[in-house]
């Protein structure tokens, strides 16, 4: 068959060159909407052969969706990240209960916590091929069903050991949704809007940590529930999200559904001609150890930005897993209050982390403009006024909580600054997520990668230091201390701000296109 017989203007060969500028043009950027460079050299094989691809306005392509569906997408995918995120910390309030249950220290036993967020860490490096394979439903639904069976056999458990090992798997299924909803809002919306979509997803995911010690503590006062039901409710919470999405949630990842489009076409008309290069991606093991399990971590240590930027993620991450084990001290401790009361500062951080989160969308308009003005390309450096901001109200809110914590003062001041901590959280994180994925386009996911594997480990191990550091400094010397940490970042996105270009210049992983 000749290429003079090509039957539709959306089937069409291409030639390498073709392909590479698809994928260097300045529209396709993001690892998650691309397809992997490894099947390039398979896209020429041959004349005879038609690459299936989307046509212009092909209203199967999820970037060309309706809003309201792509809007309906993303609540469903904020659901899942809710979840997942939720189950971390709602039976952080349950502790003393868990230590004196099952015979271990009250230091021990934040270990129902902390090695859930371990688990956070490793997982993405499962997860992650699993979406580039098989597509984003595979890689997320059958996963966050399994984190509610893990979160029963937590409720069931009845000994230290079991305990901390069904916590430890329930967060490596759990991250599934956490780290793949992110690649799933980039397969259906545009870089120019995007960025909203990511603030929703966000506060979805800081959010869960903020609300669970509320709901933890309601299930704990109940005498006719207690801390078993802290788990029960969170599977219950996960296999209703489940029913709802293994319904109405469609795949959205472009190869996957172009493959499938391809397998039609066969069907359809009997010539085997049709294809998609992606038929032929498979898991092996070593494209894991390169691309998922070596390239984050060469990242990490050989790119300036991916260093400071994970570092300084990480950094707030941490902070606000360590506000689980703080504010008990502060308000049912010190204060005396009962332990629903003493959660509910909890919701300061919720309420910051959304009020400032304003600050992300008053951003986009402007980030919008200097796209356009680039040609449709990204340009991280618009990413980081927001962030900017946020690194001076963070450790603004690390003084105020720390010098207003102790009992003399009234309640709503520390609580006031709680929303600092957690809008500064939420204004730092956000656009270091953006700036990462902006910077690195086809290796977004690995420097994505190594910033979620360091994050969790430092969320991991803050909690377990809070007691010790926070009853033998006192909370305003501790707070302190955590404050001048965050006042030597301020300059991270100032000197990425003046130096971006030109670090992305001379990195070997961040494309920069010349005019």
């Amino acid at each position: 068959m000749s290429r003079n017989t090509s039957p539709a203007s959306s089937i069409a060969s291409k030639s390498k060159e073709e392909e590479v500028q698809l994928a260097s043009d300045g529209v396709i950027r993001d690892e998650e909407a691309a397809i992997p460079q490894g099947e390039k050299e398979l896209q020429a094989d041959g004349d005879d052969r038609y690459l299936v691809k989307f046509e212009e306005d092909d209203p199967t392509n999820p970037r060309n969706w309706k809003p309201a569906y792509k809007v309906w997408i993303t609540i469903q995918l904020g659901l899942l990240a809710l979840a997942a995120s939720t189950a971390s910390s709602i039976i952080a309030p349950a502790g003393n209960t868990i230590a004196e249950y099952v015979g271990v220290s009250r230091e021990v036993s934040v270990l129902s916590v902390s090695l859930y967020i371990v688990g956070f860490g490793f997982g993405p490096l499962c997860w992650g091929p699993i979406s580039e394979i098989w597509g984003r439903r595979w890689s997320i639904l059958p996963a966050f069903f399994i984190l509610g069976l893990f979160s029963i056999g937590t409720a069931v458990s009845k000994n230290a050991a079991s305990i901390f090992l069904t916590r430890f798997f329930a967060g490596l299924f759990g991250s599934a949704p956490v780290s793949n909803v992110s690649a799933a809002l980039g397969d259906i919306w545009d870089p120019s809007v995007r960025g909203t979509a990511i603030n929703f997803y966000g506060i979805m995911v800081v959010g869960g940590p903020t609300i669970g010690p509320v709901i933890g503590s309601a299930l704990l006062v109940n005498p006719s529930l207690g801390w078993r039901w802290t788990e029960y409710i969170t599977a219950i919470w996960v296999f209703a999200t489940f029913a709802l999405t293994v319904f109405c949630l469609p795949e959205v990842y472009s190869p996957v559904l172009l493959k499938w489009k391809a397998q039609a076409k066969r069907k359809e008309t009997g010539n085997e001609a049709y294809f998609h290069p992606h038929e032929h991606m498979k898991l092996d093991a070593k494209s894991i150890l390169t691309k998922h399990l070596s390239r984050p971590l060469k990242m990490l240590f050989t790119e300036p930005m991916v260093t400071c930027i994970a570092f300084y993620a990480s950094f707030v991450y941490g902070i606000l897993y360590l506000t689980i084990e703080v504010f008990p001290i502060v308000f049912e401790e010190n204060r005396g209050y009962f332990p629903v009361v003493g959660s509910l500062p909890f919701l300061g951080l919720l309420v910051g982390i959304m009020l400032f989160g304003s600050f992300n969308l008053a951003n986009e308009p402007r980030y919008r403009r200097i796209s356009l003005a680039a040609k449709g390309r990204p340009v991280p450096e618009a990413r980081l006024p927001p962030m900017i901001a946020g690194s001076f109200i963070f450790p603004i809110g690390l003084f105020w909580f720390g010098w207003t914590a102790d009992p003399k003062y009234h309640w709503s001041l520390p609580t006031i600054a709680a929303a600092f901590i957690g809008g500064g959280f939420n204004l730092i994180f956000q656009q270091c997520i953006n700036f990462l994925i902006d910077t690195y386009g086809l290796y977004a996911a690995s420097a994505v990668s190594a910033n979620t594997f360091l994050r969790s480990l430092m969320a991991a191990g803050l909690p377990l230091a809070a007691q010790p550091m926070f009853h033998n400094l006192g909370v305003g010397p501790a707070s302190s201390i955590l404050g001048a940490v965050a006042i030597m970042a301020i300059p991270v996105p100032l000197l990425f701000w003046k130096y971006g270009l030109a670090l992305r210049k001379r990195s070997k992983f961040a494309p920069v296109l010349e005019d």
